[in-house]
């Protein structure tokens, strides 16, 4: 049986939006681009509110403090999106509109 194993951490060193993804780019040169529909909190956000993140941890992950979203570099690696229940979701959208 073969082992994945990391040689070195894969850590995030930027981000960029477009209007339906995000980019993350990593220390290692590759990049991911991942649907906004995958997090909606980041769909839901504005422009200037997705672009006001905090890298975390050296990069291993990203932070939304107006967002309330946090979100893992191991994560994406993997594929995760999201998994947010909806009755959370819909609770964060009525007080986002407060």
């Amino acid at each position: 049986m073969n082992i994945l194993s990391f040689e070195h951490e894969c850590l995030a060193t930027k981000l960029s939006f477009s209007e339906d993804s995000f980019t993350v780019y990593l220390n290692d040169g590759r990049h991911l681009t991942i649907p906004l529909a995958w997090y909606p909190r980041l769909l839901a956000g504005t422009k200037q509110e997705r672009e006001n993140y905090a890298l975390i941890g050296g990069g291993e992950g990203v932070h939304w403090s107006k967002l309330d979203e946090d979100i893992l570099i191991e994560g994406l690696l993997a594929g995760h999106h999201s998994k947010e229940n909806q009755s959370s979701l819909k609770k964060w959208l009525q007080k986002r509109k407060k």
